[in-house]
């Protein structure tokens, strides 16, 4: 009996349950119905298609088993198996190359993003989290972020002495300051009740997260300025992944591969529907900078790139450069 007892504690260690179930706890901070949601609840679906129910992935979503700042160390400890962090949560790692994804205006478009991500860089980037006890499976997107306020945002000098909410990167919190603004390190889950009291008077998203989490309702104005990217990274704890059989590992990186595809299928016309539900609500004004509004916007975040290349890494930054054909030399 007690041999049987500390099997059991055993297998629970690493996510097994005493009849041979996989156990996988997937947590994330956003809501079930924005597109990393719908695709995490896609991976759970097909990875007990593909194991044939031997893998049990429960999903949850909106922080609900640990705060947003809590789950990295709880994925490296083992309490949660896998995670799908925004990409700037590495840099407090020390794996500070995912900062490259903040830089300011670096992709135009999905295209010149997934030379990253579905190519050798964004491969390499993933490998360098395992020395962390942290095994990378894929990039999901999210989308391009617009920031929001209480007042109209068209000008650059709109921004200046404004508080906006970030996560936490310092990439992000020079992107703030290039524009005059005060950025404001926060969890995501705080974002809301900040607005709403005022604590921050705006904030970046893709507009799914701003529709998704309520911030229309919490702000008057929309500027679809689309000056960077947001998206995850889906990882496991190594030291669990590793304890899986050769079939089961093959079975979840096929549920990966496909809810990948769907993840970055759907990031689009979630946010494209998401932009209609604010629109509709009536709530916040949606304003679309002209083209020379939005250069003076890209030019005014160059200097991200200036001072910032030390800290990702020059060569990095150069292998983002050579992808995308961004220049911010000759802005």
């Amino acid at each position: 009996m007690k041999l049987k007892t500390i099997l059991a504690a055993a297998l629970l260690a690493v996510g097994l349950s005493v009849n041979a179930q996989t156990i996988i706890k997937f947590s994330h901070v956003v809501a079930a119905d924005t597109p990393k949601g719908k695709a995490a609840e896609f991976f759970a679906k097909k990875a007990a298609e593909l194991t044939k129910g031997k893998v049990k992935v429960e999903v949850y979503a909106n922080s609900s088993l640990y705060k947003d700042g809590e789950e990295m160390s709880s994925l490296q400890l083992g309490s949660v198996q896998m995670l799908a962090p925004s990409l700037a949560k590495f840099g407090p790692l020390g794996v500070k190359e995912f900062e490259a994804f903040d830089f300011p205006f670096i992709f135009d478009d999905t295209t010149e993003l997934h030379k990253i991500t579905q190519g050798p860089v964004g491969a390499a980037m993933l490998a360098k989290l395992e020395p962390k006890g942290i095994k990378g499976l894929a990039y999901w997107d999210n989308g391009f972020k617009s920031f929001s306020a209480n007042i109209p945002l068209k000008a650059v000098a709109d921004y200046k002495g404004k508080k906006f909410r970030i996560q936490s990167s310092k990439v992000l919190e020079e992107e703030i300051r290039s524009i005059g603004g005060i950025p404001q390190v926060m969890a995501f889950s705080e974002v809301y009740q900040a607005l709403q009291t005022g604590v921050v008077d705006g904030t970046e998203n893709p507009i799914s997260n701003f529709y998704t989490q309520k911030m229309h309702e919490v702000q008057k104005h929309l500027t679809l300025t689309n000056h960077g990217y947001l998206g995850y990274a889906v990882i496991v704890n190594k030291k669990f992944w590793d304890s899986l059989p050769t079939d089961i590992h093959a079975q979840l990186e096929q549920a990966i591969k496909e809810a990948t595809v769907y993840a970055n299928k759907i990031a689009q016309e979630e946010n494209d529907k998401s932009l209609d539900g604010v629109r509709k609500s009536g709530k916040t004004e949606v304003y679309t900078p002209t083209k020379e509004e939005r250069m003076a916007l890209k030019k005014a975040m160059a200097s991200v790139h200036i001072k910032m290349a030390d800290r990702v890494g020059k060569e990095t930054l150069k292998q983002f450069y050579d992808a995308t054909g961004f220049d911010p030399a000759a802005l």
